[in-house]
């Protein structure tokens, strides 16, 4: 079954280039919601209390930056 993540992302964010090669190399889709094109999706991160992209969101994680070990926890844990 495809797993959906949302990943908060900027335009010249060199971690969150890699968060989404990360996830397309794991077979997980996911929605970027880039907060330099959409003021809504600023807004959306603010209200999260995170202040910095990018912030991945899968089921009930939300990660900051481009950590592996987070990311691959989160992925095992939706398929549990």
């Amino acid at each position: 079954m495809a797993q959906t993540a949302i990943v908060y992302t900027s335009t010249h964010c060199q971690y969150c280039k890699q968060v989404k090669s990360f996830l397309s190399e794991k077979g997980v889709e996911y929605e970027e919601r880039n907060i330099d094109q959409d003021e809504r999706y600023a807004e959306e991160l603010w209200n999260t209390g995170m202040r910095s992209v990018p912030v991945t969101v899968i089921g009930e994680s939300k990660i900051l930056g481009y950590n592996i070990t987070q990311l691959n926890r989160a992925l095992e844990a939706t398929q549990a």
